[in-house]
């Protein structure tokens, strides 16, 4: 049962406490009556009161039957006399705009556990916890609705904060996601007050439109059959404390694991224990198609209503090696396969959020408590299929509730995952919170401990929000322990110094999706990498410099099946300043085969490999010509020297041979042992004539001696680069 929860059956885990409402039948006896007291009235008045015509009274039951039908207790939307309902109370489009929503507040003590996500520059928080005062302790569930510039500067202390008009409809919710596309936002799960209690919602799922600024309910949402999925046709509950991820140019987001109970699903029993889950659910946004999902086959694309899936059979996924699990985060990284791969980091196991009565026992029973980063769960997204990755280096502690990001170097050749701050789980009772930054750099996968000795660090904090755009992180809230009473909760932290710095410095030039200048015409590169740069401290690891070009494009602990074991990284052309062309290589087609799946030659790589061969060969040669060279030069001035002591000792001294003499202290002697005599190939006694060298080598056997290689020039290093082969055979004879 427990494992069937697990699974698959986090989305019929909850009771259907819908309640049959209960029909009004007017009563004959009363059919006037709503008329009747007027006319009595004006009778006694004196009045003369023709009696109504039969269309009068047609048009007087229609009247009552729609005042009637806008009442809570004859619709079905809204509060009832019979019990709460699901849906929004029904108002006519003409009272809409008489109605007044209390904006947002902006100015709160603390915020934690909320929702956020950015849109064209535009970051949105939603819900979660907020307290006004330090000592408050209940009622900091709310469904704030608030909005942050990223396309204009502001400093931590004072926040470009705009107050939204708080939703009607969409319930105050913590731990919940809150998915993007390009236009809208869609609010899914998340857990309601617990003080003061309350009860759940059937879930529905609610979508803001950007332009028109207004929220809309999706009741009922049911899922549908497709890869390694459920079979469909089931109702899709409201889990909190997963993890989200949205992926606009996929059109799709996810949530991964998270928990069930009585403050997620309407019915459930407090005698059932909370219920830790391990399905990963999809969700498509409308207008986009999704070749997983059975319905959609064909490119077809969803409807208004999106398409759910329920993913539980990915791989491992259905193994006891892929515990169930809460409190982590998902990571978007493009490449590796056809859509691009999902890394699953941190969070807790379905053993680590019990009492500390069984604590020992259970870690006895099954192993650690929570999820250990020495090796990452990965997600092939075009396959459903989930695979384990081993990283390298040392690698952070166990936590929950961090946040994390991804950038994308300029040319695509790594991209660094930041996972900041969250808490341990043990002991329990006794949480500590985290202030350390690491990075995670792909496709090595190796860890990097960020040093920020000597920073403004902020206080450690766990269930915060991470953003980031134009290179920079910015965290939102989090709950800092019990130590610190009031916090900013806004902080900024730039990817690239690996700093923590007091603005939000907004950049020029980028697009709407704020991608690097190389990854415009590509939609599947990261947003929120305009003008990141990669850091120094990842360089040294990964080799390459600040646009990129790393020189590990694969993991350090070899993958050895899935999507790392046979992908790449997508890698785009990069100018320089000059126009230049730095690196040049395929992109990714979003809604096709990956180019890196299925590519040609990459011309870029082999012309820069020819080009460094040709400099390699041409350093070589003027490296050999120097070296000739050096020993022609020398030898000429040693021909120099024998000839000047030949002259001055006179042509009668048979001690000194006029040919060719070794330096002195050299110990090459292989002509002085050799015989003068006729047909020997040793030197002749000819003296030179004065003011004339004679040529190097004598006179050879083979009659080339003779020729006067050097002519008794000195030699030149342009004639030995012209004629290297003729300078070489000068020196031979040495």
């Amino acid at each position: 049962m427990a494992k069937e929860l697990g699974l698959k059956s986090w989305l019929t885990t909850g009771r259907d406490l819908s309640i049959a409402t209960s029909t009004h039948r007017a009563n004959s006896r009363t059919r006037a009556t709503p008329l009747s007291p007027v006319r009595a009235k004006l009778s006694d008045r004196g009045d003369m009161l023709a009696k109504p015509s039969p269309r009068t009274r047609l048009y007087t039951v229609v009247l009552l039957i729609m005042m009637l039908y806008e009442l809570p207790f004859i619709n079905t939307a809204g509060s009832t006399f019979l019990g709460a309902q699901a849906s929004l109370i029904r108002i006519p489009d003409a009272d809409k705009n008489t109605i007044k929503r209390d904006n947002s507040p902006t100015a709160v003590c603390n915020r934690w556990s909320h929702q956020s996500a950015v849109v064209n520059g535009t970051l949105y928080l939603y819900g979660g916890h907020a307290i006004s005062s330090s000592g408050q302790s209940d009622k900091t569930w709310n469904n704030n609705f608030l909005s942050l510039p990223l396309n204009e500067g502001w400093d931590i202390s004072a926040p470009k904060l705009t107050g939204l008009p708080q939703p009607s409809g969409p319930p105050a919710v913590s731990n919940g996601y809150l998915w993007n596309s390009y236009d809208a936002l869609y609010l899914y799960g998340g857990m309601v007050s617990d003080s003061p209690p309350q009860t759940p919602d059937p879930y529905s799922l609610w979508k803001y439109d950007i332009k028109s600024s207004s929220w809309s309910q999706h009741k009922n949402p049911k899922t549908s059959a497709g890869n390694n999925s459920d079979g469909g046709n089931q109702p899709v509950q409201q889990a909190a404390e997963g993890a989200g991820i949205s992926v606009p140019a996929l059109g799709k987001g996810w949530y991964f694991g998270g928990h069930l109970d009585h403050y997620t699903t309407p019915g459930w029993s407090l005698q059932v224990a909370r219920q830790y889950l391990k399905s990963l659910v999809e969700f498509t946004f409308p207008g986009y198609s999704n070749d997983g999902v059975e319905s959609l086959s064909g490119g077809k694309t969803a409807g208004d209503d999106g398409v759910w899936r329920n993913i539980t059979e990915g791989g491992i996924q259905d193994t006891a090696a892929f515990p169930n699990r809460a409190d982590g985060v998902l990571l978007y990284v493009p490449g590796y396969g056809q859509s691009g791969i999902i890394l699953s980091l941190a969070g807790g196991t379905n053993v680590s959020f019990v009492s500390s009565s069984v604590l020992l026992l259970r870690r006895r029973l099954t192993g650690p408590w929570q999820t250990q980063m020495n090796i990452i769960d990965v997600y092939d997204i075009a396959n459903s299929t989930w695979y384990k990755q081993t990283t390298s280096g040392k690698y952070p502690s166990l936590r929950v509730n961090p946040c994390a990001v991804a950038a994308s170097a300029l040319d695509g050749s790594s991209t660094n995952v930041y996972l900041y701050g969250g808490q341990n789980l043990i002991p329990y009772g006794d949480q500590i919170q985290y202030d350390d930054m690491w990075i995670l750099t792909i496709p090595s996968f190796t860890w990097i401990e960020v040093d920020t000795t000597g920073q403004s660090v902020p206080p450690a904090r766990v269930g915060h929000t991470c953003n980031i755009w134009d290179g920079q992180i910015v965290v939102i809230g989090g709950y800092t322990g019990p130590d610190l009473s009031c916090d900013s909760g806004f902080y900024v932290f730039s990817a690239s110094n690996l700093t923590w710095q007091n603005q939000f410095t907004a950049l020029s030039g980028g697009n709407d999706q704020n991608q690097q200048v190389a990854q415009q015409h590509d939609s599947s590169g990261l947003s929120g990498s305009y003008g990141y740069q990669v850091p120094g401290a990842v360089q040294s690891v990964i080799g390459g410099h600040g646009n990129g070009g790393a020189t590990i494009t694969a993991p350090a602990q070899s993958a050895t099946q899935g999507p790392l074991a046979t992908g790449k990284p997508i890698t785009y052309t990069v100018t320089g300043a000059n126009g230049a062309v730095v690196t040049e290589t395929g992109t990714s087609l979003v809604n096709g085969s990956s180019s890196n799946d299925n590519h040609g030659p990459n011309v870029g790589a082999i012309v820069a490999g020819v080009v460094a061969g040709c400099f390699a060969v041409l350093a070589a040669y003027l490296g050999f010509c120097a070296w000739v060279y050096r020993r022609q030069l020398a030898l000429y001035k040693n021909h120099v020297a024998a000839s000047q002591r030949a002259a001055a000792s006179g042509p009668g001294n048979p001690n000194e041979k006029s040919s060719f003499l070794t330096s002195e202290g050299s110990s090459d002697r292989r002509a002085t042992n050799r015989s003068s005599g006729p047909g020997t190939s040793g030197y002749s006694n000819i003296p030179p004539s004065p003011g004339v060298h004679p040529p190097v080598g004598g006179n050879s056997t083979a009659n080339s001696s003779s020729e006067d290689l050097m002519h008794g020039v000195e030699p030149s290093f342009v004639g030995v680069l012209l004629n290297p082969r003729r300078s070489l055979r000068v020196i031979n004879r040495d």
